[in-house]
């Protein structure tokens, strides 16, 4: 794994954009799935200047979704969706039609799956993919004791990850279960991006990407990734060996 270390979080943040906008130039068709939360907020504002600017084209990419909580979607400000929509879609001038993103308050959330499965396939694999870390070592919602095999499907949630979550709402509400991407999906992307910030992730960081492979730690299989890359600050990067 290609491992990037920056001061802080906007050095980084302007560093994954950059990486991915230089991707976007060389692979202005590329399909793309770029995760939601609070991490990525800082490299999809730098992206957006980019476009803001006329020095980046996504006119001819193509999106999909990384995950959405069980029961909600666009219409709900706690939704992936909705985030996206907010902080990337829209400030980039993404197009519908450029979106393929699950509708997480579907009546049937196994087709939902099956439908983004489909969609992956006919365009081969994932060309870039962007990843938050989860505090337990999560990445989408695939939780730990998560099959590595797994294309995309209807994950249960972890108590830590509904806990956590509580934050993008503006009150306390139930979570059950997502739709996420698998880890096949994962490993079958032509490069995977990992990105950290912060100290309460600098131990879950160092297991990931210096301790054992293990669906313990879901993200550990970005070792095995040909071409896997870490962006993190220094908070992240405290425990780091090297």
């Amino acid at each position: 794994m290609d491992i990037r270390l920056n001061q802080n979080y906007d050095k980084m943040s302007r560093a994954t954009a950059d990486f991915i906008a230089d991707y976007i130039r060389t692979n202005p068709s590329a399909l793309l799935c770029l995760t939601s939360g609070h991490t990525p907020t800082g490299t999809f504002k730098y992206l957006a200047e980019e476009v803001d600017k006329g020095k980046l084209d996504v006119t001819k990419c193509s999106f999909v979704g990384l995950d959405e909580w069980g029961g909600f979607n666009q219409n709900n400000p706690g939704s992936c969706r909705h985030y996206m929509d907010h902080h990337l879609f829209f400030p980039l001038n993404i197009q519908p039609h450029q979106i393929e993103f699950f509708d997480g308050a579907a009546d049937n959330p196994e087709e939902e799956c099956r439908r983004t499965n489909e969609f992956i396939s006919r365009r081969g694999s994932i060309n870039l993919i962007l990843l938050g870390l989860g505090l337990n070592g999560h990445l989408g919602m695939n939780e730990p004791g998560v099959d590595f095999n797994l294309d995309a499907h209807v994950a249960k949630l972890a108590g830590q990850t509904k806990k956590t979550a509580q934050k993008y709402f503006d009150h306390e509400v139930e979570l059950d279960f997502g739709l996420t991407l698998g880890l096949r999906h994962v490993q079958e992307s032509d490069i995977a991006i990992l990105i950290a910030s912060g100290s309460n992730k600098a131990a879950i960081l160092a297991e990931t990407l210096e301790g054992k492979i293990s669906n313990n730690v879901p993200a550990s299989i970005l070792q095995k990734h040909a071409n896997a890359y870490c962006f993190a600050d220094r908070d992240a990067a405290a425990l780091l060996s090297s």
